[in-house]
């Protein structure tokens, strides 16, 4: 007879409830209950037979999944709720209908084209660290750039212990005081970008995501939200170098 079980952080994160992180955090918790028990991680689950419950609410699988881009304003934080009460993304998307989450994060600081969705195999593929999906950002530093730092951007630098995968990196704009880059990361590492700038000495004055893969934020205004498109969605899975086909 065939196992049709799966973990069950793999469950919540394709029920849109969270990221499978996160799903680790929630039944580390204790708020998850599989059949009116506590669950512990690296419980099993089968979806058919199964009843699943976060908070008291019972969990079910979507038919239909959603995919969104956000133009991410500065000062608004990268999670759904915060226990500081500052601004975060969640108070932009609150007409979406559905619970969706981020693939990825921007910092406080920075702004520019965030994903969210309650696909979490979309999500692992794109965040996983096995995959490489270019990701574009404008970047203004301060006060100058040489020829020597450029190059340090483009080839790796070391931060937090290990280097840097190699970055394509050009001048868009050159003033007195400011220099605008373009910087293509293939990682996601925390903060990345601006702990590279200031290994360097370089002040980031701004840092604005521009485009994941092909996908770009275009016109998009501040504080935003529209669907990607069923095109969008594949260029995005084939980035990552996955046929969605196959996921399980």
């Amino acid at each position: 007879m065939a196992d049709n079980k799966i973990r069950l952080q793999k469950y919540l994160s394709e029920c849109g409830v969270a990221s499978r992180r996160k799903a680790e955090d929630l039944i580390s918790a204790g708020k998850v209950k599989v059949n009116g028990k506590i669950a512990s991680i690296g419980d099993k689950v089968d979806p058919k037979k199964d009843t699943v419950a976060v908070s008291g609410k019972k969990v079910t699988k979507s038919k239909t999944n959603t995919y969104i881009m956000l133009h991410k304003p500065r000062g608004f934080i990268t999670t759904l709720s915060d226990e500081m009460g500052r601004k975060c993304v969640a108070q932009l998307i609150e007409d979406v209908g559905k619970r969706v989450y981020p693939v990825g994060r921007l910092d406080r600081d920075s702004e520019g084209l965030l994903l969210l969705t309650d696909d979490g195999e979309f999500a692992n593929a794109l965040t996983h660290p096995t995959r490489h999906v270019p990701k574009t950002y404008r970047v203004t530093v301060r006060p100058s750039i040489t020829e020597e730092q450029l190059t340090a951007l483009s080839t790796g630098i070391e931060i937090d212990g290990r280097m840097t995968m190699p970055s394509e990196v050009r001048v868009i704009q050159k003033q007195e005081g400011r220099v605008v880059l373009e910087i293509i990361i293939y990682e996601g590492r925390n903060r990345q970008i601006r702990k590279m700038c200031e290994a360097l000495g370089l002040e980031v004055a701004r840092l604005k995501r521009t485009q994941i893969g092909s996908v770009k934020l275009g016109m998009l205004k501040q504080g935003d939200w529209r669907n990607l498109t069923d095109d969008e969605v594949h260029k995005l899975m084939t980035a990552a170098s996955l046929d969605r086909k196959n996921m399980k």
